[in-house]
């Protein structure tokens, strides 16, 4: 039987449709071999359709382009799915398109032709990045190319490091790292070299993947061996590298609070454990420079949080504490090949350190005794040895741990011998022992219940010393007298300050010995006599401030808490005569301009010092109008919104106290000008408030919310966005009336929002019983004030009335406003009646005889009521009561046919339709009641 092309065709459809994709490909086949007219390009888009099932792509673009000489979008459909899957979309976005323009109504292609832009966009992009990446490595490593060319080429390279995705992962694919390696060894321009160290730690941020093989591939000695040099950048390049790598094997950021991640930081335990080990066997390497030293020093500082990386009590283990030790007693006055580079700052990093592994030793723990042995053995290792140079070190060693742990520093000096070692090397004539000895002197008399020993054995030598020829000894002399004098003994403090003060204004002496004035005042200006002869001495503010305007966090600090004490900033404040002439004085000397300029730069105890002194400035001339106003201008109100949101616990507390301040003092538009920093200064203020702040703190933070709600809707209702209304919750049971108060004061001013009143109490029937319970206040503002809110509410939220009704005492809440001997009061009770009747269907049938007594007696002429709002109201409310009364009696009589209807009650049923008429023509419940009174309706009489 000779079958024809038809035929094969109808056969091949056949199998197709019953999924016998091989079986379909051979019949259309067998078409297309005897197909002598037109009708071919229908074999072989069929033919296409059946490869496209068996998944053969490159047949069905054979067969479709075959097909396509006869311009058939079906083809066209094929050819573009077959491309698709063959990935080359560019060709399959232009079938797409010649589809969509044939068929412009096709909705299932148009998905897939977007689908198909967006790919072939991102692979431009890709495509663009990827030929950026490749021209600027092959500029950056060009020998030939100029500095200044490879140095851009570096810096667009950096830059496309920064896209954590297509970027840094076409840098990583193209062999960036191993470039940049190799690039370390040679490199001399010290710019180029800096930004390819950091392209390698932007490479390893939050990218396990390619951490693992930059480590894999450079190892940690790369990292530490380009950091030994004297240049600070390339140190710093070098740190921020290795404190990705860090967080990215934990899963950590850089910010405070960061916490591990568990996942991470178990799978890369291993390689974090050797970072640390490899960072505290380089402290004390003695082939590495100063700044790498203190790089690597601040790393184990910022990493050794026990909730962290788990470092502090391996690092002690691995002797580490012995190590910061050998560091903290070195010296660069001494010149010897044994000792280690160290920076001016070394100590100052050092001491912290160690502050930071005692703080968690004792945290974690509970038993600090592995910290103070460790130190205990430093010290007997070194007074071992007979040769001075290594009591001298002991010494130095001693004063790091005082500016540090000084708790552990006061255990020791006070030892056996160790204040007998120190006060006898201040009495000699060696001037490296003096000043020493004096260094350390002075840090011990820093805690005031450790310093007797001190007082009794070492002021003569101090008094003696402050007559030395060395000018810094004789000024370290005098910063030791004036840490004694702030300690109570009347001896010290006479003339201390006028030295001081002499010292600081004289511009012949040297910086350090004017950064020890400074030092002294910081202590001496505890006491109220100094502060007043130093607030008259301009020229000596006006040094002070310009010494601390160099950036010099050792001095700056001394500065600032000069201030806090001439301000008396501190937490427990004890009347001062004076205290105001002397913040206006302040003020006058600049000083709102200087701490707006610090507060962005300065460590996290001078932000504090600094929110203590705008704080005290703020409280004390709130009734100066002029005075609160320099300190607007002169952006006091940014500083302290970043003062309140980064420093000390105790710092942000400060900051926000003085905004509050603010808040309630000037107009908010004024304080707070532009609508960014009032959501700021809202998301602040409501965080602010907590039960554990004082009673009068939450209640000035309430009160300048609501003047922040005062502005308009929009702030009332981001005020209501931060969650306010949870916090005023938590003070419900709270005894204070003033908290009450000014928690029902904020709920009435943010609820004429209608949006609020309708989104925040419809959720929760307690919200409106907490309303109605704090009206029972005895204080009458609470009682006005709760009252407006829950009239407000009522008004603007049908729900909320409702909810009204799920309480035990709500007629009680009515009778009480409708008798408030407070005219307001009333009309609130009124307003409050019509706003429950115009929106509860039965809340007549609810209302008591006792309730329309009241408002007839309100109505009424004789009343004593000189409202005329409340009379008004008060009919209003009647003809409501009397209008929802007659419904409702209408519903009821209706309900009553219908049934009588269904039971066959003929006579009930005449009774009621009769009853029906005449309520229907009377509207009135009382005429009703008349004519059956009287049995009009039941005669039939009048009746049409």
């Amino acid at each position: 039987m000779i079958i024809n092309a038809q035929e094969w065709n109808k056969k091949g459809n056949e199998e197709f449709e019953k999924g016998n994709w091989s079986e379909a490909l051979s019949h259309y086949t067998n078409a297309l071999k005897l197909d002598e007219d037109d009708t071919y390009k229908i074999y072989y888009q069929n033919r296409a359709a059946a490869f496209l099932k068996l998944r053969d792509y490159e047949k069905v673009v054979e067969d479709c382009n075959s097909a396509l000489k006869q311009n058939c979008n079906t083809a066209l459909r094929r050819r573009c799915e077959a491309l698709e899957a063959l990935e080359r979309f560019e060709e399959a976005y232009r079938d797409a398109e010649i589809i969509i323009s044939s068929d412009p109504n096709n909705e299932d292609f148009q998905c897939i032709a977007e689908r198909l832009h967006k790919i072939v966009q991102e692979r431009k992009e890709s495509s663009h990045i990827s030929a950026k990446v490749s021209k600027m490595l092959d500029l950056a490593f060009y020998v030939y190319a100029s500095e200044e060319e490879r140095d851009i080429a570096m810096y667009y390279l950096f830059g496309l490091a920064l896209d954590q995705t297509d970027g840094a992962e076409e840098i990583f694919k193209k062999e960036g790292v191993s470039k940049i390696a190799q690039l370390v060894k040679v490199e001399k321009n010290e710019k180029i070299l800096c930004s390819a160290i950091h392209i390698v730690g932007e490479l390893c941020k939050n990218n396990i993947s390619r951490t693992e093989s930059v480590m894999k591939y450079v190892g940690l000695p790369w990292f530490l061996e380009i950091m030994s040099s004297t240049s600070i950048e390339r140190v710093n390049a070098s740190q921020y590298c290795l404190q990705n790598i860090l967080n990215t094997y934990s899963g950590m950021n850089n910010k405070p609070d960061s916490n591990r991640n568990e996942d991470l930081y178990e799978a890369h335990k291993k390689e974090i454990d050797t970072i640390m080990f490899c960072l505290s066997y380089s402290i004390t390497s003695r082939t590495i420079t100063g700044l790498a030293r203190d790089a690597i020093i601040k790393l184990i500082t910022h990493n050794i949080h026990y909730t962290a990386l788990d470092w502090a009590k391996r690092f002690v283990e691995l002797r580490g504490v012995q190590r910061l030790m050998e560091v903290a007693g070195e010296m660069e006055e001494y010149n010897s090949e044994s000792l280690l580079d160290i920076t001016s700052s070394t100590r100052t990093i050092t001491s912290l350190c160690l502050a930071r592994i005692y703080d968690n030793v004792c945290e974690n723990w509970y038993d600090e005794k592995t910290f103070t042995n460790a130190v205990d053995e430093f010290i007997e290792d070194k007074l071992h040895s007979p040769d001075i140079q290594s009591k001298v070190r002991v010494v130095v060693a001693i004063t790091t741990l005082l500016l540090g742990p000084s708790d552990v520093g006061n255990a020791v000096v006070v030892k056996e011998g160790i204040l007998e070692m120190i006060l006898v090397m201040a009495g000699t004539d060696d001037v490296l022992q003096q000043k020493v000895a004096l260094k350390c002197i002075v840090a011990a008399v820093n805690r005031k219940d450790k310093i007797d020993a001190i007082i009794n054995q070492g002021v003569n030598i101090l008094k003696r010393l402050c007559q030395s020829k060395d000018d810094s000894i004789r000024v370290q002399a005098l910063l030791g007298l004036s840490k004694l004098g702030s300690s109570g003994d009347p001896d010290a403090t006479i003339g201390l300050s006028e030295a001081c003060r002499r010292l600081l204004i004289n511009p012949k002496k040297e910086e350090d010995m004017i950064k020890l004035a400074v030092k002294g005042l910081s202590y001496l200006t505890f006491n109220p006599g100094v502060k007043e002869k130093l607030i008259e001495d301009k020229k000596a503010i006006h040094m002070m401030i310009e010494i601390a305007k160099t950036g010099d966090q050792s001095v700056l600090f001394d500065v600032l808490t000069t201030l806090v004490n001439m301000c008396n900033a501190y937490d427990e404040q004890k009347p001062e005569i004076g205290k105001f002439e002397r913040l206006c004085d302040l003020l006058d000397a600049n000083v709102i301009s200087f701490l707006v300029d610090l507060a962005e730069t300065v460590s996290q105890n001078c932000k504090e010092l600094i929110a203590r002194v705008f704080n005290a400035i703020i409280i004390y001339v709130c009734n100066e109008q002029t005075l609160r106003k320099i300190v607007v201008d002169h952006g006091g109100t940014e500083a302290l919104l970043s003062l309140a949101l980064d420093g000390t616990v105790k710092g942000k507390k400060q900051a926000s106290l003085a905004l509050v301040c603010l808040a309630l003092t000037i107009h908010p538009e004024v304080a707070f000008p532009g609508q960014k920093i009032k959501v700021e200064i809202v998301r602040l203020f409501v965080n602010f408030l907590d039960p554990e702040c004082s009673v009068n703190e939450n209640c000035q933070t309430l009160t300048a919310l609501c003047n922040l709600a005062k502005i308009d809707n929009s702030m009332r209702e981001h005020i209501f966005k931060e969650g306010v209304f949870q916090k005023i919750e938590g003070f419900r049971y709270e005894w204070d009336y003033l908290l009450r108060l000014a928690s029902a004061n904020l709920i009435n001013t943010l609820i004429l929002s209608r949006e609020i009143a309708i989104q925040y109490f419809e959720q929760d029937n307690s919200r409106i019983e907490y309303l109605m319970l704090l009206y029972k206040d005895e204080n009458q503002d609470i009682k006005f004030a709760t009252a407006a809110a829950l009239v407000k509410l009522t008004v603007a939220n049908k729900e909320a009335c409702k909810k009204v009704f799920d309480s035990n005492f709500w007629l009680e809440f009515l009778r009480s406003l409708l008798t408030n001997p407070s005219n307001n009061v009333q009309e609130m009770g009124v307003i409050f009646l019509l706003s429950m009747i115009r929106s509860v269907e039965d809340v007549a049938a609810k209302i008591e005889t006792d309730i329309m007594e009241l408002l007839r007696a309100l109505r009424n002429k004789k009343s004593t009521v000189e409202n005329k709002n409340i009379k008004e109201l008060t009919s209003i409310a009647l003809e409501a009561v009397a209008e929802r009364s007659s419904k409702e009696a209408l519903s009821v009589i209706r309900w009553e046919r219908d049934t009588a209807c269904r039971l066959g009650q003929l006579d009930l049923l005449n009774y009621l339709e009769i009853k029906l008429w005449v309520y229907e023509r009377t509207e009135n419940l009382v005429s009703l009641n008349v004519y059956l009174k009287f049995g009009w309706i039941l005669t039939g009489r009048y009746l049409y």
